[in-house]
């Protein structure tokens, strides 16, 4: 199995994803750049971190135009595998591969820490590896982290069990002081209605050595190893 990190003009997390890939999964990878179609007959796409385009008109806004998106667009039409991680969560809510938006953090700062997200569904290719509550650390970094969609969304977005993880404490708790953003519902993670396509604002590629702090974010690329060695 083969991954792919796309770079972007802005993109400052991809080495990052590129490296944690290698370390947690021990699977080839490799980098894909925003002016090509050519995805290299990668099994699973990550689309990651940074400021893409500088983040102009709004964040992920132009990077949603460039070709290697119109490639991910029929690749995750296909069934394929697409992680998109903060910025990459970003973007796919841009191209309209997810539902909804990323607005700016509910208090105008940006925020850099670690965080706890609970395990909402792990029947998905980025969760098998994790049980239902189980509560991940995981840091985050974004400034347009608050997650918000309209009522109709949302209530599908529960009904088809399509949140993913949602902002805890350590106890596992849903409350208003463990949401580091203002997200609607907690919601740090969501996927597509096929489960292909998973976007989350927290960064697993920090979380994936201890000498980072934490092996939390391994569970999500082990996950997609799992996912894809059963088809």
């Amino acid at each position: 199995m083969k991954f792919g990190v796309i770079i972007f003009p802005g993109s400052n997390c991809d080495h990052d994803a590129y490296w944690a890939i290698q370390q947690a999964t021990h699977e080839p990878v490799t980098f894909l750049w925003h002016d090509s179609h050519d995805l290299q007959n990668c099994d699973a796409i990550i689309v990651p971190g940074g400021f893409a385009y500088g983040d102009y008109l709004r964040t992920g806004a132009i990077a949603r135009f460039s070709p290697i998106m119109d490639s991910v667009r029929k690749f995750a039409d296909a069934g394929g595998l697409v992680l998109g991680i903060c910025n990459g969560f970003q973007i796919l809510c841009e191209a309209g591969m997810l539902p909804g938006a990323l607005m700016r953090n509910i208090g105008l700062k940006f925020i850099c820490k670690p965080v706890q997200i609970r395990v909402e569904n792990n029947q998905t290719p980025f969760t098998n590896s994790c049980k239902i509550g189980d509560v991940l650390t995981i840091p985050i970094a974004h400034m347009e982290g608050n997650y918000f969609c309209d009522e109709r969304t949302l209530a599908q977005l529960k009904n088809e069990d399509r949140i993913v993880f949602r902002y805890s404490n350590a106890q596992g708790e849903i409350t208003s002081e463990s949401n580091p953003n203002g997200s609607l519902d907690n919601i740090a993670g969501i996927c597509s209605a096929g489960r292909n396509v998973l976007g989350m604002m927290p960064h697993p590629e920090r979380a994936s050595e201890p000498e980072l702090g934490g092996i939390d974010g391994c569970k999500i690329f082990e996950s997609l190893v799992a996912a894809l060695a059963a088809k």
